[in-house]
């Protein structure tokens, strides 16, 4: 798509954080040029006058398979709630139901202006998840969730899990002209095997994936792992080698300083889920302590089990809330909780060449906002109205790779009517095959 954006309010993201009024160029899809005033090349016009525009919003700690439990595992701790609802209900999923909790997701994460997603995928069926990436236009990575070990329901051989992955790597690895990424997805420490763990390292590197897993999630979780390990979360993924800008550790509530140091040395990826953190009464990430080391930690909503939803601009209010009594008002602003869904979450998704700001040469992955509304008006600074006040809602369209997927705040791949009839017959379904 040639099209020339005019009259918007620009909130580029660029080195120099320059936010102004003006016109954004799109080549096919990519971002040619940005400017105060454009010549238009004779390409199609669109006026956003009053309007907003954004970087595409990136969430990079997210559960397709699960947004179908919505509701369904309420008022537990981590652990209880992974093994009496979470894993016998992935379990009990098929294509059909796997299919529509794909839809859910990605319909509830587009209408929020979310342009990226790493998700973490089901043991089986996952065909299903690449093709609803593939049909929903959004840039998703994904992979097959891995677990040999452990007390759960789904366990596979190890050979069983690291063949599987393989063949689903090569099969979408690079797809849709780059939209669709392979991500390595063992659980965590306790349900992977250290020859697991050895086979997804040699995956990693022979293909250069990301890992995407949990870590120091929960207190609970953070001994059994040393029982079962001798060693901390962190210090485990050091010690077997697969600490490296690869690595994607969701939560990092609970790190000894030895930990939080060896993060920022070999510059692993924090993915913080505050929504997620506070309703399994897991805790709080030292996100503050994380940024002020220099460590990369961008956003996600979890799973919609332990959220209740997948908004990002939720989670992000959250993270610029519940850090302040613990480390001062000033601790995390604004800015720093946009940089998380934006640059940082391009950093995470080794994307930061592509992805995160609006400036020439990066992919046209952006969302445009209507700010003038009751609930965020007067404003001042555009970081904090869109994190303290703006809201799902506000999203009016977002585009990938240069095209639109959401207009007039409308998924266009879906009928939201369709994704909730099929989703409460195809939830009906699954709770009947569990019992």
């Amino acid at each position: 798509m040639d099209l020339l954006l005019r009259n918007a309010n620009l909130v580029t993201q660029n080195p120099q954080r320059d936010i102004f009024k003006g016109d954004l160029l799109i080549r096919g899809n990519r971002i040619e040029s940005v400017g105060e005033s454009l010549e238009n090349p004779g390409v199609e016009e669109l006026d956003l006058s009053g309007l907003t525009v954004i970087p595409g919003l990136i969430q990079t700690h997210v559960h397709l398979c699960q947004a179908l439990f919505r509701n369904l595992a309420d008022d537990l701790t981590l652990l209880d709630w992974l093994r009496y609802h979470i894993w016998p209900m992935e379990q009990a999923h098929d294509e059909k139901s796997l299919r529509v909790s794909a839809q859910l997701g990605l319909f509830e994460m587009l209408r929020c202006g979310v342009t990226s997603i790493l998700d973490m995928g089901a043991a089986r069926h996952m065909d299903v998840v690449f093709e609803e990436l593939v049909r929903s236009g959004i840039r998703g990575f994904s992979g097959k969730v891995m677990m040999d070990a452990g007390d759960q329901p789904y366990r596979e051989t190890t050979r069983e899990a690291l063949e599987s992955t393989e063949a689903l790597l090569k099969r979408w690895h690079g797809a849709e002209n780059g939209r669709i990424h392979y991500a390595l997805a063992p659980r965590f420490a306790l349900t992977c095997s250290n020859a697991l763990w050895e086979g997804i390292d040699h995956l990693a590197r022979r293909y250069g994936v990301l890992i995407h897993t949990h870590a120091s999630e929960n207190r609970q979780e953070v001994e059994l792992v040393r029982q079962q390990t001798g060693y901390h979360n962190v210090e485990f993924f050091v010690r077997k080698g697969l600490a490296s800008n690869r690595l994607c550790l969701a939560h990092c509530i609970w790190l000894t300083e030895e930990e939080i140091h060896a993060l920022k040395e070999y510059r692993v990826n924090v993915l913080h889920c505050p929504s997620a953190n506070l309703k399994l009464g897991s805790g709080f990430a030292p996100v503050p302590r994380y940024l002020k080391e220099g460590i990369n930690v961008s956003l996600g909503s979890d799973g919609a089990p332990c959220n209740n939803n997948m908004d990002i601009f939720v989670d992000m209010r959250l993270a610029a809330l519940i850090h302040k009594p613990n480390f001062g008002v000033t601790s995390i602003k604004a800015r720093d909780v946009f940089d998380m869904v934006t640059l940082a979450g391009a950093r995470t998704l080794g994307m930061a060449d592509q992805l995160g700001s609006l400036e020439p040469g990066k992919l046209a992955d952006l969302a445009v906002l209507d700010l003038n509304k009751v609930h965020t008006t007067p404003a001042e600074d555009f970081y904090s109205q869109i994190v303290y006040s703006a809201q799902s809602r506000d999203v009016v369209h977002v585009m990938v790779d240069g095209k639109w997927v959401v207009q007039n705040g409308q998924p266009l791949a879906y009928s939201e009517e369709e994704i909730v009839n099929l989703a409460w017959q195809e939830c009906n379904a699954l709770l009947k095959r569990l019992a």
